[in-house]
Formats: structure tokens, sequence, C-alpha cells
């Protein structure tokens, strides 16, 4: 999609991102019935925002955000060919936007991050029964891994 400016998130951005948040917390509730009920917050936005070794991105279209995602470097296992991975998160893309690409390019800026923090190996989670994330990830590169599985 052309028009779209991919940029670091500000502080001034909190309030559209907090929308994402929930947004995000709205559309796994149904895929996962442990998540708390609200208020539920996944994320302390304004500290990773701050922090230089997190990168809070979001994608504007005509100065309205769009689309959000972050990268973090987590430290991997220590059986483990890679001592520190790329770990990413928060992917939220306003629903009028959906179908676009918008996520593609969020993705693309997140893996140069991760390249420029030397991290060659980039993860993400997602439920198994969200066949449409499951397919922007494929489309992307990104291969399945493990499943975690639970018992309750």
């Amino acid at each position: 999609m052309d028009g779209i400016n991919i940029r670091p998130a500000l502080l001034s951005d909190l309030p559209v991102l907090q929308k994402f948040e929930q947004g995000v917390i709205q559309a796994e509730r149904p895929l996962d019935p442990t998540i708390k009920k609200d208020p539920v917050h996944y994320y302390d936005l304004e500290s990773m925002i701050l922090d230089k070794d997190v990168a809070v991105i979001v994608a504007e279209y005509e100065d309205r955000i769009v689309a959000s995602g972050y990268g973090m470097a987590k430290r991997a296992r220590h059986y483990l060919d890679h001592k520190y991975y790329a770990y990413l998160g928060f992917m939220y893309t306003d629903p009028e936007f959906r179908g676009r690409g918008v996520n593609q390019k969020i993705l693309s800026a997140l893996k140069d991050w991760a390249i420029s923090k030397d991290l060659t190996e980039i993860r993400l989670t997602v439920y198994e029964d969200n066949p449409g994330a499951l397919r922007a990830y494929e489309k992307f590169g990104f291969k399945r891994h493990i499943i975690e599985m639970r018992l309750t």
C-alpha cells in the first residue's frame, strides 16, 4: 500500500497505542481462556518506547497511526546456537487497513531493526487458532516451530 510511513513510536502516540493494545487483547481473548478479566494490559508501552533496546514502531497513513509492532532482544536458552534473538510482538493493524500489506511493512522494519542489532534469529508467538495471523507471518517467511500445549 502506497503512502504508508513507518516510524518509531513517540510518547505522544500512547493514546492510540493503548487502544491498539486493547484491540490485541480483544482479538486474543476468544483464543485464550486464561486471559484475566478486564482491565488487562499486556505491555508497559511508555517504558518500551523509552527503552533504547526496544523498537516500538508504527505505520502511519495520512498522519493517522494504522498499525504497530515491537521488537526486543531476548536471551536465548543456553543450549541454542544463538545467545540472543529478536522477539516481535504487539502486531496490530487497524481493521480498516487489514489485507493491504501494512503488517508486512511493519515486519520488514522490525526485521531491519533486528539485523541492525546483529540478531539473526527472529521469533514471535501466534495462536494456532488464528489462521489470518498465521498466513500473514508465513507469507513473510516465518515457519511454524513449536506448539505450546496446556492441560487444565
